[in-house]
């Protein structure tokens, strides 16, 4: 007895110690448990706005002549005479003379065809002289019968007429080819190269140099398939001059922008097969002169940013460029102060803001700041820039 007692008492020890620490821990209260709220994030925000807008597209293109002809001669000789005006860069008026082939040929050429034309007027009144003749010595002897043509000298007077006529058509002939020795063009321009040189001998056919008209300049502006559609114009677009978009051209020249208007006049009928886009084509009219943008012309050959406007208003929400996600998307903070993503039709961007026709409405709060693991009802807290910080584009 006496060695169960001593082996049995520490075990009943240790069950009495952990029924006592058992019945002291059920009684204990639990620890109340602290929720956490989550913490809000606070993003820079801009209100969208509600505008009747129309939208514009940019594009880039080369600026190049209307007109742009290489000169040729139609007759052959030395030349005998070159303006001034006609060397690289120079400057001619309407009519002006460029160029001057010897005439000595063709003056003689022109003489002689007037006294064909003199000699053929001669025959011809001695034909008709003949035909009176002999129609008065017809009805003078015969009493009877209709004469033939030939007893009243019909067919010679006809030939002799003829030949007048041939000979007139010498003399138009003679004076047209006295008038090609004066290398003309019936439009102001300038010269772009001269290939020719004083006493050279030309003839038809060779080229004397290369001339284009400065009264229109056009700029070939290549579009995609969404500007078409932000600007309502069609393939085969012929507009009238009401409905003419307005293109405002830019460009850095001698270290300053200069800008020059122009309109869009008509796009191409057909896609470019090597680049799948559309052309339209905008032309200023005097580009040297009264379009010229304080003394700068819009020269040929000039590389210009173009921006078209449209012709057709929407009503659309307006936002700062920064707001928008991706492509279609922007994040909205409601008046709960959660944070919504949403789904817009962009309808036109730029550098400095996005138009869009649905997905936002006028008052919204869309943000412009950076974020971080975004989602649908994250707590956010809106902070509306100042007037300083909103003229500093924000990185998205």
């Amino acid at each position: 007895m006496r060695k169960i007692l001593k082996f049995a008492a520490p075990v009943l020890v240790i069950a009495a110690g952990v029924g006592s620490v058992m019945v002291l821990a059920s009684a204990k209260e639990a620890p109340e448990k602290k929720v956490e709220e989550a913490r809000l994030v606070s993003l820079y925000v801009d209100e969208v706005r509600s505008e009747r807008v129309t939208v514009s597209v940019r594009t880039q293109g080369e600026v190049r002549a209307k007109t742009n002809i290489g000169l040729v001669p139609q007759v052959t000789g030395r030349v005998v005479s070159v303006a001034d005006a006609f060397n690289e860069g120079g400057h001619f008026q309407p009519g002006e003379t460029l160029l001057q082939i010897d005439d000595a040929d063709y003056k003689l050429a022109v003489t002689s065809a007037e006294a064909q034309v003199a000699q053929a007027a001669v025959r011809v009144e001695q034909e008709l002289a003949d035909a009176r003749i002999k129609r008065k010595q017809w009805e003078e002897w015969v009493v009877d019968g209709e004469p033939t043509p030939l007893a009243l000298n019909q067919p010679q007077v006809a030939e002799a007429q003829a030949s007048l006529r041939a000979a007139e058509a010498n003399l138009e002939t003679a004076k047209l080819n006295l008038a090609r020795t004066q290398i003309k063009v019936p439009f102001q321009g300038r010269v772009t190269e001269r290939t020719v040189g004083l006493g050279e001998f030309v003839s038809v056919g060779t080229r004397l140099g290369q001339v284009f008209a400065t009264d229109t300049v056009e700029v070939r502006l290549p579009l995609t398939d969404a500007q078409l559609a932000e600007l309502a114009l069609p393939i085969g677009f012929a507009p009238t001059e009401a409905t003419a978009p307005q293109v405002t051209l830019s460009a850095i020249v001698g270290g300053q922008r200069h800008t020059w208007v122009g309109r869009i006049k008509r796009v191409n009928a057909s896609v470019d097969n090597q680049t799948r886009l559309v052309y339209a084509v905008a032309e200023v009219e005097d580009p040297y002169g009264a379009a010229a943008d304080d003394g700068m012309p819009l020269a040929v050959g000039l590389f210009v940013n173009a921006e078209i406007q449209g012709v057709l208003p929407h009503d659309a929400m307006v936002m700062p460029r920064t707001a928008l996600r991706k492509q279609d998307q922007v994040y909205v903070i409601n008046d709960e102060n959660k944070l919504e993503i949403r789904t817009v039709d962009v309808i036109s961007t730029s550098a400095d803001q996005v138009i869009v026709l649905s997905g936002v409405a006028d008052g919204e709060k869309v943000v412009t700041a950076p974020v971080r693991s975004a989602y649908n009802g994250m707590p956010a807290q809106p902070i509306v820039r100042s007037a300083s910080q909103q003229n500093t584009p924000a990185s998205r």
